[in-house]
């Protein structure tokens, strides 16, 4: 934190004016009960119950309090506003201490900033948070939207918003700027509350669907920023490799042959869908031919997928968890980039991509390659972040995102066969830095193809997407 006279003054007018707001922001914040109530269902959304979340700008502690933290620390400079946070919620923690120079010893799972516009020093608070942070923390940033600054001031000056007179007006580059410099990295931006009063159906309308369209997203009065620290990838993980199987025995020691050694550690486990060619045997067989390799079967509950790779997932060690198909078009030898983007930490949910790379003769039939186009373009609005395909089996993520996840399991109103819906939505539910991979696409030597009913599987996938276009988008 620099500590120049200048910067000094602003800070303690700044403490002085937010003092002698303490007792007036209760009865703003019972006045607008519709702006503030849109303000705390967005940020529920992204922060989950039960977590430990530091709350920096915390004021008179009602927003803390309202997002019901396992543990709840706030942090403000003004000596009024914790003073009165301390009194309402004695269940809560709150301190005074300068957000540009926090001393906590502490690591929490959400960070939230709020009134960053008052911020004498954006800089030194962001690298002040990183120490109460780990590379699972998500940042949360809320801000007004810098479009509406001559508007925000006219309703200060018509006493129809409490007087702030903020200093700081962040655009969103400027604030994925300050991001990077501070070596977070900036995940997505969620508008909210284009039209501030309570108008029955039109506010619901334009608040719900209309702020989160193109163009008007950018003319939200709020920006909600999420972010993650960046920290240098100089450790190893153990993994865990599951190979989901069904009848196929001719691939299981190609397989075991071909997966590279990872980590610290690596974990093969096939999980068999009740196969009827013998794939089990020879699982078992290669068990035996390969003792040095540390390989496991387990038996899925033979309903698909799915199930299958959870019942892997279930009964993994490692702390990173993979997927791949045992007809291995997807080359096993390629795992090693999977483990080097998550382990660098280059994204936290790392997704093959087949549609990079030509693809190798008739791996992909031509119904299924459109398919993928369009539900690509569909999830990357859904989602807010690129991605180019949704169907690779090739997934990675860490085995503790995986058992947060498992909650948001079946929530999308239509049986997912393949699991990789409910993966990629649960990844972006979480907020996860969702990364694409690209691979390349083998046709099959072995076996047959179990990607059948095009047309029936396109419309469950419709529907999958319609649902979450309501759930991740629209909530």
């Amino acid at each position: 934190m620099i500590n120049h006279p200048y910067l000094q003054k602003l800070r303690s007018d700044i403490g002085t004016k937010n003092d002698s707001l303490a007792q007036k922001r209760i009865r703003w914040i019972k006045a607008n009960p519709y702006f503030y109530g849109q303000l705390i269902e967005s940020l529920k959304f992204i922060i989950e119950r039960d977590s430990n979340v530091l709350h920096v700008r915390c004021g008179i502690g009602y927003l803390l309090n309202a997002l019901t933290p396992r543990r709840g620390v706030g942090v403000d400079d003004t000596a009024l506003q914790i003073e009165q946070a301390r009194k309402n919620y004695p269940h809560l923690i709150f301190i005074k201490q300068n957000p540009e120079e926090l001393e906590l010893n502490e690591i929490f799972d959400y960070i939230l900033i709020t009134t960053i516009e008052d911020i004498v020093d954006i800089k030194a608070l962001l690298d002040s948070i990183k120490k109460c942070s780990n590379s699972h923390t998500r940042i949360i940033i809320v801000s007004y939207n810098d479009l509406w600054h001559p508007v925000v001031r006219l309703a200060e000056r018509l006493k129809l918003k409490v007087p702030q007179k903020l200093h700081n007006w962040l655009s969103r580059e400027d604030m994925k700027n300050f991001l990077t410099l501070s070596g977070f990295e900036f995940i997505n931006a969620k508008p909210i509350i284009l039209f501030q009063f309570n108008v029955p159906i039109v506010s619901f309308l334009l608040n719900k669907f209309i702020a989160r369209l193109p163009f008007f997203k950018r003319l939200a009065f709020i920006q909600i920023y999420v972010a993650r620290p960046v920290f240098p990838g100089d450790k190893d993980y153990s993994v865990s490799i599951v190979v989901p199987c069904k009848n196929e025995a001719g691939n299981v020691e190609d397989a075991v042959e071909r997966i590279p050694q990872l980590g610290t550690h690596t974990e093969i486990i096939f999980a068999d869908d009740k196969s009827t060619d013998g794939t089990p045997a020879k699982v078992l067989d290669v068990m035996k031919l390969y003792p040095h390799k540390d390989i496991k079967l387990v038996y899925g509950p033979g309903v698909g997928k799915k199930r299958n790779v959870w019942t892997g997932f279930d009964t993994a060690h490692g702390d990173i968890l993979m997927i791949l198909d045992a007809d291995l078009s997807v080359l096993p030898e390629e795992l090693t980039y999977f483990y080097e983007a998550i382990k660098n930490g280059y994204g936290e949910f790392i997704n093959g991509s087949r549609l990079v790379y030509p693809m190798h003769e008739n791996a992909m039939k031509y119904f299924n390659y459109l398919g993928n186009k369009f539900f690509s373009m569909f999830f990357s609005y859904i989602i807010d972040t690129p991605i180019k395909d949704t169907l690779c089996g090739t997934k990675v993520l860490w085995k503790r995102d995986y058992e947060r996840l498992k909650h948001y399991i079946g929530s999308w109103g239509e049986a997912d066969r393949w699991g990789d819906y409910d993966l990629l939505l649960g990844a972006a539910k979480l907020n996860l830095k969702i990364v694409d991979l690209p691979v390349h696409y083998y046709e099959r030597v072995y076996g047959v193809t179990k990607m059948k009913n095009v047309f029936k599987n396109g419309l469950i996938m419709l529907r999958i997407s319609t649902i979450a276009l309501f759930k991740l988008k629209f909530h």
